[in-house]
């Protein structure tokens, strides 16, 4: 924590009288829309980049990222005054690639996926000998995400689970982590979009699809391979992982934005819609929801009012 100190910030929790009444719980939102580039991915990026050594800063880092990762990483490499080139899937919003220039860092636009802006980015490091930052497969940068759960039972201490929406695994190794080391009784269940479910898959030893594809308005978790630090660790301490579609995503989006007055991105979205969804199943009474980002197209909003369930009082009902 002390390492993050002045670097990121205290984001709040907050709740919401009408959504708590809606779904029957009382509802904890981690706002970490509101931090910093927008996303928790800073707390990570700003971690490990306080990790490398003088060497490695010199030579510059590279990193792959569907946007969030991104504007992370190039902020911290700004702090630190160290180069950085981020490799980015086409499908990436423009205002991510824009914010993620604006930090300073070179954004390199390729690949039809996170996959495919992985591996180029990679194929780069062996060229330059930077160091590579992995966005989520790596004990430091989870170290940086599981800060969210330590402020959260900090922050209100009766939280008795945890949902949180899971792309590589960065985010939920180390908020799971750090809750079961806090509170060994506490739930941590796992989102993602039905359009990218390999940590779902393999969580449940499901057979996985010989061509694992993603397809999901929730391109900030959109992963096709799980991170192979991350599905150990989540294996031992996520109590369950669960899936939502993008209709549901896109209703958790629009609530979000009429109930809170905050403008959400679809991973942002996914462990809220997960609530709403399995809100019967899910045995909670105060329980705590990851925000994960805000950085969402505006280009896009009527997409995901078209996607969103049109009655929705009938669809809580």
């Amino acid at each position: 924590m002390e390492q993050l100190a002045g670097i990121v910030y205290r984001t709040p929790l907050t709740t919401s009288t009408f959504l708590n009444k809606m779904v029957g719980k009382n509802i904890y939102f981690k706002m970490e829309n509101q931090q910093k580039t927008g996303a928790f991915k800073i707390r990570g990026a700003s971690y490990k980049m306080s990790r490398l050594t003088e060497q490695e800063a010199k030579q510059g880092v590279i990193a792959a990222s569907a946007g969030n990762h991104a504007q992370g990483v190039a902020l911290a490499a700004a702090k630190r005054g160290i180069a950085a080139k981020i490799f980015m899937p086409v499908t990436t919003p423009a205002a991510k690639v824009k914010a993620t220039e604006y930090y300073g860092a070179k954004a390199v636009i390729t690949g039809a996926s996170f996959q495919e802006s992985y591996e180029a980015a990679c194929m780069e490091q062996l060229k330059t000998n930077s160091f590579f930052l992995h966005p989520f497969d790596d004990v430091d940068v989870m170290a940086g995400q599981a800060t969210i759960a330590i402020e959260m039972l900090n922050q209100q201490p009766f939280l008795d689970t945890l949902i949180v929406p899971i792309g590589g695994g960065g985010l939920i190794s180390g908020v799971a982590f750090a809750a079961k080391l806090l509170n060994p009784k506490i739930k941590v269940i796992g989102v993602q979009a039905e359009g990218a479910k390999v940590m779902y898959t393999h969580f449940h030893h499901y057979p996985s699809p010989t061509s694992e594809t993603v397809a999901t308005i929730a391109e900030g978790i959109a992963v096709k391979e799980p991170g192979k630090l991350t599905l150990p660790i989540i294996q031992k301490y996520v109590d369950d992982i669960i899936t939502v579609s993008d209709n549901d995503i896109a209703t958790a989006m629009v609530y979000m934005l009429e109930r809170k007055k905050t403008l959400v991105e679809g991973a942002g979205a996914a462990a809220f819609a997960a609530l709403l969804v399995h809100r019967n199943s899910i045995r909670s009474k105060n329980c705590g929801i990851i925000v994960s980002g805000g950085n969402m197209d505006l280009s896009k909003l009527d997409h995901i009012q078209q996607l969103a369930k049109k009655d929705t009082l009938s669809y809580l009902a």
